[in-house]
């Protein structure tokens, strides 16, 4: 599988500017030549708005907006799926009164936080909308209903689409322990026997550097995080048979893995700074650990292509 992971800082509100960069990025690419392009959680809009009055001129139709041109555009020149996330605009009958948060904001629920999803002719193949708002989302957005999961041509394959948040427990659910959990995304990609999973970020930096490195190099933190997330897809199974955390029959055989992109985005907006980091992991049953196959530097802004398994032949830029 070829996936091309694109990182890069955008504008806050400066949609067409961000569209042109990522535009460049992608120049590289021609038909054929990958899979799978990934960009992350609200890529050309910016992430950090205050208020649902702040996001809503860059609120986007579905499969007419901004993002959704962009990925049409590009799925149908380099023959292949794209997928990247907007915020959506909902229809008049999907808009629900104000409710009052648990901080004392009110919260206007006009968009939800989604990512599209587009094939090799530059048809709508589906979308989702983020089920686990992070408090950035909730003044605006409506939480969607649950993980989505689309069955398409190999090398792809069952492929799970989540953003962001959703990787962590849904409250008022707590993670309380690595054998316990919850696991809410890794349990779903095993009912759903998932063979790729993407994540599409905007997921904050750690702040902590690994002694010996730099402010370029990883957010290690971060990505052993979202390793540790997944534990149900690669923890060994115990041997008096109990699970431990771990999918004893995923419906994988052995030597299978499960790859999981995570594209998320770099720089800082609104006050917070992003992690960069983006990764791609494979992630065996019963392994014991999660493999990490790329990561990026927090610093990043590339586009680069991973390929599996072949993953010399990887190229970036």
């Amino acid at each position: 599988m070829r996936v091309a992971v694109i990182q890069f800082a955008p504008k806050i509100g400066h949609v067409q500017e961000n569209i042109l960069k990522a535009q460049t990025l992608c120049e590289r690419l021609g038909p054929n030549m990958v899979d799978l392009v990934c960009l992350p959680e609200m890529v050309f809009t910016g992430y950090v708005f205050s208020d649902a009055a702040a996001v809503a001129p860059h609120l986007e139709d579905p499969r007419t907006g901004p993002t959704s041109r962009f990925c049409a555009q590009l799925a149908s020149r380099l023959h292949c799926y794209v997928v990247a996330g907007y915020p959506e605009r909902l229809l008049a009958h999907e808009v629900t009164p104000p409710v009052r948060l648990g901080n004392g904001r009110m919260a206007h629920r006009i968009g939800a936080n989604a990512a599209a999803l587009y094939g090799p002719d530059g048809e709508f193949v589906g979308e989702y909308r983020k089920t686990n708002l992070f408090e950035t989302d909730m003044t605006w957005a409506k939480p969607g209903t649950g993980f989505a999961t689309f069955h398409l041509p190999p090398p792809l394959r069952t492929l799970t689409l989540a953003i962001c948040m959703d990787l962590n427990a849904q409250p008022p659910a707590a993670w309380t322990s690595l054998r316990a959990g919850p696991y809410e995304l890794a349990a779903y990609c095993i009912a759903q026997r998932t063979h790729t999973l993407v994540l599409l970020n905007a997921w904050l930096d750690s702040r902590e550097v690994v002694p010996g490195q730099g402010r370029e190099d990883p957010d290690w933190t971060t990505v052993n995080y979202w390793g540790m997330r997944l534990r149900p897809l690669w923890a060994r199974v115990r041997e008096d048979g109990r699970s431990n955390g771990s999918a004893a029959n995923d419906g994988r055989q052995p030597d299978q893995d499960l790859l999981v992109v995570i594209c998320n985005r770099s720089g800082s907006e609104g006050g917070v700074t992003f992690a960069g980091s983006s990764s791609l992991f494979s992630l065996r049953r019963n392994s014991g650990r999660p493999r990490l196959l790329h990561a990026m530097g927090r610093l990043q802004e590339t586009m680069e292509v991973w390929t599996y398994p072949k993953t010399e032949e990887a190229a970036s830029r």
